[in-house]
């Protein structure tokens, strides 16, 4: 035990690809394009649901919500990674990994709450459409958003506080792009048993437990969909949770393969999966609210054009 006192951990080292530097400038290119894309493309999102009035609704304050989380978790890392490409080695301080691993899992966790939030509304607005006024208030929407930052916020401080309580007794070397905690936890030289229970219930409460709520609403979304006399009818409701549908099933998908898929015998693809699902997921958000909604396409029409009312609706509108 007293070889754990021997050496004091300041500092960590990303590994990253860095015996692959040539890679590492075309991730660097790649991953520089894409956040910008992301941070553009999702800032334009906030501002169109500031600005519109037609998009004061729950919906696109839920998606305001998501858009903010999609900036705020790759800002948590990228920026960083990207300057690691440059370098020969790639160092963080104890404090800084310890922030970046607590923010990258609280992030990561509220957009899996708040992706089971929108299918709720999404229920609302096409289950019960003659009370969506009164069950989706302005009150409900703001609890729903708080339980959703704060629950994941709350479970990472948690983690965060159990993980860098164990000892470090000298290997230093995180094998990732950034402090991922399962990489910071295979470090530890104590015992982690109850850090793998705790990951694996928070896992069940803040990821298989809303993708369970999302199919279930889905499920009732359809059959009410179903029920439609017309197809006209029936294609304008389905298109109102579309774009909805699309994100979850990119997000959950990528999670899948990345967690379900067989072990690789490196660690390269499992590295490069991190970092789609990291870097790549957030930035197609806006693309496809905006491909697949005719609300934020005029809105952004209307934005080009420079005819965009600056006049605030209340909140929320009748969908």
């Amino acid at each position: 035990m007293a070889t754990h006192s021997s050496t004091v951990v300041t500092e960590f080292v990303l590994l990253g690809l860095h015996d692959h530097h040539n890679l590492e400038m075309v991730l660097f290119v790649l991953c520089l394009g894409i956040y910008s894309v992301n941070v553009l493309g999702n800032a334009l999102l906030i501002g169109l649901n500031m600005l519109d009035p037609r998009l004061h609704t729950p919906m696109y304050f839920f998606l305001s919500n998501l858009a903010l989380m999609d900036i705020c978790g790759t800002s948590s890392f990228v920026p960083l990674m990207l300057a690691n490409f440059l370098e020969t080695q790639s160092t963080i301080s104890f404090p800084g990994c310890a922030l970046q691993m607590y923010l990258t899992l609280a992030l990561g966790s509220t957009e899996c709450v708040l992706l089971a939030m929108m299918a709720c509304d999404r229920y609302v607005a096409i289950c019960q459409p003659l009370r969506y006024s009164e069950l989706m208030n302005r009150q409900t929407c703001m609890w729903m958003v708080v339980l959703s930052w704060g629950a994941a916020f709350a479970n990472s401080l948690l983690q965060s506080i159990l993980t860098w309580s164990l000892p470090f007794c000298g290997h230093n070397i995180i094998n990732h792009f950034f402090c991922e905690i399962l990489a910071v936890l295979k470090l530890a030289c104590g015992d982690i048993s109850l850090n793998a229970l705790l990951i694996m219930v928070a896992s069940s409460v803040l990821t298989l437990a809303p993708l369970l709520l999302i199919f279930l609403s889905y499920v009732f979304i359809l059959t009410a969909i179903l029920r439609v006399p017309s197809a006209a009818g029936r294609h304008k409701a389905f298109s109102t949770c579309s774009a909805h549908l699309t994100v979850v099933v990119i997000f959950y998908g990528t999670i899948s393969f990345m967690y379900f898929k067989p072990k690789a015998k490196d660690l390269y693809l499992d590295k490069l999966l991190a970092l789609f699902y990291g870097v790549v997921t957030p930035s197609l958000n806006p693309i496809i609210y905006s491909l697949r909604n005719a609300e934020v396409k005029a809105a952004t029409i209307a934005l080009l054009r420079g005819d965009l009312s600056r006049k605030m609706a209340p909140f929320p509108v009748v969908l």
